[in-house]
């Protein structure tokens, strides 16, 4: 990832200068303040940031993720989508259900690793989805249908149900999954790593009848 350095009397020329250069928008640039020199007697002062293209982190992470499954024997195939401005790295490989591993865990330390490269090279957060031949859709999908179930299982019955245990991210998707249907309502419960969702029944409000004096 090319990181490109400009300074100005303000950050904002600083900024605009960046824009200038490299023709893009704000948006599509990620900035850092490196170093800002106050003004004295002899000497302006300045502010100098770092700019980083967005698109040139975009194909940075393809290119990290390659070099790493390389490394580990991988013979991988990456493809990139945007789901809702966030890039989406979907990797097909010779090995797919090792590289997801058990429940996604490896996934998940995959995903780790590259959030740690990307904070070394940035300083910030960078938001990125990295997914195994759709895995995480799939997943998703078959965990908001098994949520639907049981809800509709215990709005009937009137008794609660415990799920079992999940990690944060997929106890998420029960939640959301969860978050509109009527008659039932969600909680978490237990301890990590064994931590579950458990679905309850709504009492339903009766309305508060108001006599005529």
């Amino acid at each position: 990832m090319e990181k490109r350095k400009f300074s100005g009397k303000t950050k904002e020329d600083a900024i605009q200068m960046a824009k200038e250069e490299l023709q893009e928008v704000e948006e599509n640039l990620l900035i850092r303040e490196v170093e800002s020199t106050k003004g004295g007697l002899f000497k302006s002062k300045k502010v100098e940031i770092e700019v980083i293209e967005k698109r040139e982190v975009v194909k940075g992470i393809k290119d990290y993720l390659i070099d790493i499954l390389k490394t580990m024997g991988y013979t991988v195939n990456i493809e990139i989508k945007n789901k809702d401005s966030v890039p989406k790295y979907i990797i097909f490989s010779d090995n797919d259900a090792l590289l997801i591993g058990k429940n996604g865990k490896n996934l998940k330390a995959l995903s780790l690793i590259v959030s740690g490269y990307l904070n070394k090279e940035l300083g910030k957060n960078f938001k990125f989805i990295i997914d195994v031949n759709e895995y995480k859709e799939k997943r998703e999908q078959s965990l908001e249908r098994l949520a639907k179930r049981v809800a509709r299982e215990v709005r009937n019955t009137k008794i609660e149900a415990k799920m079992d245990s999940m990690n944060s991210y997929e106890r998420r998707i029960i939640h959301n999954a969860l978050t509109n249907f009527k008659g039932v309502y969600t909680e978490s419960e237990g301890e990590e790593p064994n931590r579950y969702v458990v679905v309850k029944p709504k009492e339903e409000k009766k309305e508060e009848q108001v006599e005529d004096e």
